[in-house]
């Protein structure tokens, strides 16, 4: 057997809330004026009551609406492969299996939390969602989702994306989503933001800024995140809810390293998170690697701090591992990771010793997702292939020293829309960011 696949009466019901299990709580978000704890009310300005009660859960179990579950299944469960042919052009003794996320409607694993967003929002009664996105990927889930709960959405898609990835916004415009480069002339955060970094490539956490602002000003619209924070993570959680029952279709006992790439932090929790409630009641003992862009380091080299999740200073305040609110990285092609900031929750898993993490320069990054497209026939995602990356260091290392671990990677999307990044790294051309 290569592929584990499971009916789809065995889609998760629950997702699973990782704050019921942490040794230690996380630190709570603060209000960015009076330096308090949050209340729900500090949020109802911008997210339905439904997301503001799973966001302050510690309930350990969250039943999923029976229309988002409905809904999932058009791409859920999703596949767990052995990559025998991995494996064999590697000539390693790992075992090494990923979870493939790029089969969703718009092929990667934001769809999990965007059907669940746009769900909430609409049983409140809301009209509008505003977003941002990095790569294309979270504005391409929310404009899907969008449409099929009757919402309209309005992206703030990253600069340097926008101008690089034109087929995303293609993508997004197909589900009826309005699309504007951030920073932009729009918004009078965005206005500011130009006037204070002249030709800039844009970032996340401006585009935050400005889908923030806009949320906040029109009674019929809320904001949606694709990442980072905790009812986000906590969509997720279905991935690596399969990922356990399918890893045991394989006879393995666990797995011994698990790689997810981490910009935000979505797609690193939803599968590592029921991992580590394994590890923390003691049936397994998992090794999770957080695999990060050298151009946007936060685990590695931020400091863990309380910051703002934005540029222009509008959202709580985050204890996160952060490299600075108003921090640019380089226009790397993984769109999805140039994030200033860690999620609080993986920060915390990070900060208490329950994940490691590594930082990848895109060159390396790349090299892995071609050797991976040749094995596995996928073309992975530019982020993803960070995972990747991390996955082949492992499986060389166990070689050489006669080990043979079972590998487990998340590939969290296809990318069949990145291909003029993968035209750029074969002809020699890709910054080594």
């Amino acid at each position: 057997m290569t592929t584990a696949v499971l009916d789809e009466s065995q889609i998760p019901t629950h997702w699973y809330n990782i704050v019921a299990d942490f040794p230690t709580p996380p630190p709570p978000p603060l209000h960015p004026g009076t330096r308090e704890p949050l209340v729900p009310d500090d949020l109802a300005a911008i997210f339905p009551m439904g997301l503001i009660l799973q966001e302050a859960s510690t309930e350990r179990w969250i039943e999923i609406p029976a229309p988002v579950r409905e809904l999932y299944r058009l791409w859920r469960p999703s596949p767990l492969r052995r990559a025998v042919r991995l494996e064999e052009a590697l000539g390693t003794t790992a075992r090494i299996y990923y979870k493939y996320e790029g089969a969703s409607p718009v092929g990667s694993h934001k769809t999990n939390s965007a059907v669940a967003q746009a769900y909430y929002n609409a049983q409140a009664g809301i009209k509008r969602l505003a977003t941002e996105t990095g790569a294309g990927q979270w504005g391409s889930a929310l404009a899907f989702a969008c449409q099929a709960f009757g919402l309209a959405c309005d992206v703030w898609q990253v600069r340097g994306s926008y101008d690089g990835k034109p087929y995303r916004r293609m993508l997004m415009e197909t589900y009826g989503a309005r699309v504007t480069a951030s920073p932009s002339e729009v918004t009078e955060t965005g206005r500011a933001l130009r006037e204070r970094f002249p030709d800039t490539s844009g970032s996340l956490g401006m585009a935050i800024s400005e889908a923030v602002e806009v949320a906040a000003g029109d009674p019929d619209a809320n904001y949606s995140l694709g990442s980072v924070l905790n009812h986000v993570l906590l969509h997720q959680t279905v991935i690596g809810q399969e990922a356990l029952t399918q890893i045991g279709m394989f006879d393995e006992e666990q797995v011994d390293v698990l790689f997810g790439c981490a910009g935000g932090g979505s797609n690193l929790a939803g599968l590592s998170f029921p991992f580590i409630r394994e590890n923390l009641e003691g049936r397994s003992a998992t090794r999770i690697v957080a695999c990060e862009p050298k151009a946007a380091p936060s685990l590695t080299e931020g400091e863990y701090t309380y910051d703002f999740g934005d540029t222009a200073h509008l959202t709580p305040l985050l204890k996160m591992y952060s490299l600075g609110a108003e921090f640019v990285p380089d226009p790397v092609h993984a769109g999805g990771l140039r994030y200033h900031g860690m999620a609080p929750l993986v920060s915390h898993a990070y900060h208490e010793g329950l994940l490691e993490a590594i930082a990848i320069k895109q060159r390396e990054a790349f090299a892995a997702g071609v050797l991976f497209a040749n094995a596995e026939g996928i073309v992975p995602a530019s982020e993803s292939n960070h995972a990747i990356a991390g996955a082949l260091r492992e499986a060389r290392r166990a070689t050489e020293a006669g080990e043979s671990p079972v590998i487990l990677i998340g590939v969290s999307g296809n990318g069949q829309l990145d291909l003029p990044a993968y035209a750029e790294y074969l002809s020699g051309d890709m910054l080594d960011s």
